[in-house]
């Protein structure tokens, strides 16, 4: 019964609504589920198994009931600590619709300055459109950006807004919803419905579906783009121990330097 009612809620209630509502249930709950087969690299906390989630395509063990982490929080958790000198140095960071797994432990982080920003979201510190942004250029060492563009009508706006803030030599993780089997982002004025959206795009607020151009879109933004198979070099019990997305590509997207005159 407690598992029919976890797996409704969070495959019908948005995660950010499960955060602010029921995230200490959840928490509660997760202590039933403490054990040794799975591990949240965000919390520490071992789990006999995770959390369902997902609305048309229920996902087991996706969710780490503590830090209320997904799978792809967790792998940028792995990539942020292993690729990257995230957690040591100093650096400016702009989080895009900032996930309740990352915001208390960044905060917390003396080597960063850090500023999340949504149009929505409660735990946002700048109230802000994507797609014209009030912050300066070339501010921020790093820019987190996540399942975002899917939902904003101008996405190669938002784009080239990202580029802008970043700063030259900064980089940018912009993971978005991708179908690795089109060669084309689905991208369709006349899917103008909720119920079109959510059987062609897999959500009701997203406005379009990306494919494997999706690197090219954050080329033309200005970006050097690195599709970056991570997952792929840990080792197999791992991905499974930490319950990731085995065949997920991370987007991670770099700002030249700008050239020096001859």
């Amino acid at each position: 019964m407690l598992q029919t009612i976890i797996s409704l809620a969070t495959r019908f209630i948005p995660r950010h609504m499960l955060q602010r509502m029921a995230g200490m249930f959840l928490r509660l709950v997760g202590t039933f589920y403490l054990g040794q087969r799975y591990e949240d690299p965000i919390s520490g906390r071992r789990y006999r198994r995770m959390l369902p989630y997902g609305r048309i395509h229920v996902r087991q063990n996706a969710l780490a009931p503590h830090s209320m982490s997904l799978e792809r929080h967790r792998l940028i958790w792995l990539y942020l600590q292993q690729r990257t000198d995230f957690f040591s140095a100093p650096m400016r960071v702009l989080h895009i619709a900032p996930e309740y797994c990352f915001i208390k432990r960044f905060k917390r982080m003396s080597n960063l300055s850090y500023t999340t920003a949504d149009l929505n979201s409660p735990w946002a510190d700048v109230k802000m459109d994507i797609q014209q942004m009030p912050l300066a250029d070339d501010t921020f060492d790093v820019v987190l950006c996540n399942h975002v563009l899917e939902h904003v009508p101008d996405d190669r706006q938002a784009m080239r807004e990202l580029f802008r803030v970043l700063r030259p030599g900064g980089f940018a993780i912009l993971q978005v919803p991708l179908d690795p089997t089109l060669e084309r982002t689905l991208e369709d004025p006349a899917i103008d419905t909720p119920e079109l959206r959510e059987q062609r795009y897999g959500q009701r607020d997203h406005l379009r579906l990306y494919g494997l151009d999706y690197g090219q879109r954050l080329a033309e933004a200005g970006f050097c783009v690195s599709e970056d198979d991570f997952v792929r070099t840990l080792a197999p019990e791992l991905v499974t121990r930490y319950a990731l997305p085995p065949a997920e590509t991370l987007y991670v997207c770099h700002k030249p330097q700008p050239q020096q005159p001859q």
